[in-house]
């Protein structure tokens, strides 16, 4: 059996334009893998099998089960251990491809150079990644530019009760004609962030719209926290920086009523074997 981590990210900044002729938003975010991780386990079968512990999820529709079939992998059994909180921003699901398509490399039925391309058409966040670390990912998710690592800070994230679904954002933000988040005072931010790109996340104020109590979670947090609050992704996961990963995983304790919490450092890396 062969096991490989699959881990979250954080938008760091999620600027967002207006649909192009097929209907998808081009965007130019500042996207960081973090060292919160999936675990999907690959082992030779006489048949497939996907089975999915932590999460309800349906296995039969899954990204891990889509990116096995078009990479023409059979006869093998998978195993999924959900630690990342779904509907949240986090990007767990696009991971999971990622981790199912270098899987497939592995098991010799899918070559690195259609990686990249099998993995667009499995979803705009997945071909992040691959690489990982930090990148700025432009257009729909296919123009990946790799940054300089940062470092310097850790980031607790709190993932509130509730959940929100990308497309709902997204045609909330149409229907709002394109607003703009806030941006966060550079001061704010941690010094390895003061010169990448403006801080800020332009779908903020439609996952405020549709739905109100994380206007309330969000200044409970930021409250708390003292600092700046930002939203990952569509949300509903919440982050802020904090000098260390000690500092992060105390201020992330101190959040209740959440159905996940941690504080977590940077990893400079995407999916890997374990």
């Amino acid at each position: 059996m062969r096991s490989y981590e699959a881990p979250a990210k954080v938008n760091l900044s999620l600027h967002v334009h207006p649909p192009a002729s097929n209907g998808y938003h081009p965007v130019e975010s500042l996207v960081q893998t973090i060292e919160w991780c999936d675990l999907l386990e690959v082992d030779g079968s006489e048949e497939t099998t996907l089975t999915i512990e932590g999460a309800d999820l349906d296995p039969d529709d899954n990204l891990v089960t889509r990116a096995f079939e078009k990479a023409g992998v059979e006869r093998v059994v998978l195993r999924l251990t959900k630690n990342i909180p779904v509907a949240a921003g986090l990007g767990g699901g696009s991971s999971d491809a990622a981790a199912a398509l270098v899987a497939a490399v592995d098991h010799g039925n899918l070559d690195r150079e259609t990686v990249s391309r099998v993995a667009s058409e499995l979803g705009a966040d997945v071909a992040l990644f691959l690489e990982g670390g930090t990148q700025i990912m432009a257009g729909f998710g296919e123009d990946l530019e790799v940054q300089q690592p940062l470092a310097g800070f850790a980031v607790a994230v709190v993932v509130p009760r509730f959940s929100l679904l990308t497309a709902d954002v997204y045609e909330k933000w149409d229907e709002m004609e394109g607003p703009q988040g806030d941006s966060v005072v550079p001061d704010d931010l941690p010094p390895a962030l003061r010169d990448v790109m403006p801080v800020r996340n332009d779908l903020l104020p439609p996952a405020l719209s549709l739905e109100p109590e994380l206007g309330d979670f969000m200044a409970d947090v930021r409250s708390a926290w003292d600092g700046p609050v930002l939203l990952t992704g569509s949300g509903s996961a919440c982050f802020g920086f904090f000098a260390s990963e000690s500092e992060a995983a105390d201020a992330a304790l101190a959040i209740p009523l959440t159905r996940a919490r941690a504080g977590i450092v940077l990893r400079d890396h995407g999916v890997a074997e374990v």
